[in-house]
């Protein structure tokens, strides 16, 4: 089976801890329904979210999440086939920023824009090294 690697950010809609524990709630509830595996990297001024799975799957996701209003300008910044699944064991891994290259400055300023497929690749590769 082929796989399709997403990635996406978005700015959150409000931040607290209740809103993301509903939010990883329902991304591992749908995602384990529909064979979607992953990683969210969350902090209060940026999601950035790996999706991959079978492709349709996983266009659906990015769908859902751009209809979802605890998401506010949802920007594709990785749209690739993959070897193989980096996230296999996780419905939606969540790490709490840690691996965020970018400073809140940074991303004001524009970092993510700048950044190309292969940086955002290279943040979610990190993170599945430090998990496996």
């Amino acid at each position: 089976m082929s796989v399709t690697q997403i990635v996406y950010s978005s700015t959150p809609f409000g931040y607290d801890e209740n809103l993301l524990s509903g939010l990883l709630l329902d991304a591992r509830r749908c995602n384990r329904r529909d064979g979607v595996t992953g990683a969210l990297v969350c902090r209060r001024d940026v999601y950035l979210q790996y999706l991959e799975g079978e492709d349709g799957a996983v266009r659906n996701t990015l769908d859902r999440i751009k209809k979802d209003d605890r998401h506010v300008d949802v920007m594709l910044r990785l749209d690739a086939p993959a070897p193989s699944r980096m996230f296999g064991d996780w419905a939606m891994l969540h790490d709490p920023a840690l691996s965020v290259a970018w400073t809140e400055d940074q991303v004001t300023s524009g970092a993510l824009e700048q950044a190309g497929p292969d940086h955002f690749r290279a943040v979610f590769k990190a993170i599945a090294q430090r998990t496996s």
